[in-house]
């Protein structure tokens, strides 16, 4: 079987790409159904994009990388798009845009664009062999117990990271790429619950408070959640991706004015109990945890300026030391991937292999929490999508 452009992947980039390759696409992937990762997200409504996504919101060796793709296909026109096909949506936080109804609208607007431009969808279907033979790719598919060889003369890479391997993630991408004489950056799990061992907040599980959480130089003000396994939350999950292995993690739970609000306290109410008044500006379970570290004995009325303010410094700046991640099982996205070196910027082709093309989260391109890698996606997708359609698949 003869196809233009053969698309292996059918999640966010890889339905987008097909949306504007034009005639002659063909996309594969082993799951049941199209857009897996769309589905689960953002809670069942899917965080599709952010209002803010610049290239400041994204992680790679190369920051400029992104750069052209983002500006090409933006915000702006995912929204329009979801706007055309009467989807409803809604601002969260932060610029976080979410579906008003099911995620699966996303996928099933995706999937109407597919058809409209003649794109082709096979489930269900793997890869048994890929090979180059000099004009073309030859991929020899496995589907329903049978094998079909297809001749691509485009090839493109859509089949995300490792994160999530439940959903059946893999590395092929990064497998196909260094067959091809591609460089693939250190990989690791990204977005992620960072752990500490002995169940050090188990007492805490399930305690949440907004915080602004520090490590590798990044600085996120977002909601923290205590969990049996360590910290989670999206403050925690943004600063795992800047987070290395021995480094310390910092985290201000004070909320903004505790020592001006501490003092007052002591002038209204100073003789009821220490704990008791922190507790009116944290969570009380996490007030006790903290309380023998603290030294949080006596009247607050018996606390001077100089001892509120040492409580108050230590609230301000908790270090913690994680002992790992709870790695790809439950990363939202890779960190890393295909290296940008080797990929045109504006086409997302990969230099010296003509035809072959890496789009979405394969890309050594990492967005922050909060819809950035879906952009990433969509803008992706867009430049070698059009790209492939302006040439004609030749």
């Amino acid at each position: 079987m003869d196809v233009t452009t053969l698309i292996l992947g059918a999640g966010a980039a890889g339905m987008m790409c097909a949306a504007f390759a034009g005639p002659g696409t063909l996309v594969i992937d082993h799951a049941r159904a199209p857009g897996e990762k769309i589905r689960i997200s953002g809670g069942g409504r899917c965080n599709f994009t952010n209002l803010h996504t610049g290239p400041d919101n994204f992680l790679s060796q190369n920051p400029h990388f992104c750069k052209s793709a983002l500006k090409r296909y933006t915000q702006w026109d995912f929204l329009d798009l979801v706007d055309r096909h009467g989807i409803a949506w809604h601002e969260k936080t932060l610029g976080q845009l979410f579906c008003d109804g099911k995620s699966t609208q996303i996928v099933e607007m995706l999937r109407a664009e597919m058809a409209r431009a003649g794109a082709d969808l096979w489930l269900q279907t793997s890869v048994a062999d890929l090979r180059h033979d000099g004009a073309r790719f030859r991929v020899t598919l496995e589907r329903e117990g049978t094998r079909q060889e297809v001749a691509a003369h485009n090839l493109v890479l859509a089949t995300g990271g490792k994160s999530i391997p439940k959903m059946g993630a893999t590395g092929l991408a990064y497998d196909v790429a260094r067959q091809f004489g591609l460089k693939v950056t250190e990989t690791r799990a990204a977005l992620v619950p960072l752990t500490f061992p002995e169940g050090r907040f188990a007492p805490l599980a399930g305690v949440s408070l907004p915080v602004t959480a520090r490590a590798g130089g990044a600085s996120f003000d977002e909601a923290l959640l205590f969990t049996h396994r360590g910290l989670s939350g999206p403050a925690v999950l943004q600063v795992s991706s800047y987070w290395r292995e021995g480094a310390e993690i910092a985290l201000r739970l004070a909320p903004p004015g505790l020592f001006e609000a501490l003092r007052e306290d002591r002038q209204r109410t100073g003789r009821v109990n220490l704990s008791t008044a922190l507790a009116r500006h944290l969570p009380a379970r996490l007030v006790e945890f903290l309380g023998p570290d603290l030294g949080l004995a006596g009247n607050l009325a018996d606390q001077g300026d100089v001892r509120l303010r040492e409580i108050c410094a230590v609230l301000e700046d908790w270090r913690l030391k994680p002992s790992g991640t709870e790695g790809y099982r439950t990363a939202e996205v890779t960190l890393g991937g295909i290296d940008t070196a080797g990929l045109n910027s504006r086409d997302m082709q990969a230099a010296g292999v003509p035809g072959l093309y890496v789009i979405g989260e394969a890309v050594d391109v990492t967005g922050w929490l909060g819809g950035f890698n879906f952009q990433w996606a969509w803008a992706s997708g867009f430049a070698a999508g059009t790209a492939l359609a302006a040439q004609g698949g030749a």
